[in-house]
């Protein structure tokens, strides 16, 4: 049941990209460096007590998405590290307070509220 590409197909991967391909650089063009909206953005578990933080970007399935969604912790939602014990913690988001794992905290993407 396996399947083979045909030849001429195999040598079409194998053909580097010609010059008038946009994915080729020109050696001489100047570089410019550009800053990424995540180099500042950390694992929420990383955060400080009292730190202030705004999502930034949910790691992991569809299921985990669902379920900080479900309670209420989104992209771009402002909340607050209010204790760490051990690996997980507690944040708050308005007035409520929700417990989190260290499994969990590690797939929230933060950066700083400020």
């Amino acid at each position: 049941m396996n399947q083979c590409l045909p030849l001429q197909a195999v040598d079409s991967l194998e053909k580097p990209p010609s010059q008038d391909d946009p994915r080729v650089q020109d050696e001489d063009a100047p570089q410019v460096a550009v800053a990424s909206a995540d180099t500042k953005t950390f694992p929420l578990s990383m955060a400080s007590d009292g730190e202030q933080v705004r999502i930034a970007r949910l790691l992991g399935g569809k299921g985990l998405a669902m379920r900080l969604t479900e309670l209420g912790l989104n992209q771009g939602t402002e909340i607050s590290v209010v204790q760490r014990q051990g690996g997980g913690l507690v944040v708050a988001r308005g007035g409520t307070r929700i417990a989190l794992g260290g499994g969990m905290a590690m797939k929230i993407l933060v950066n700083g509220a400020g």
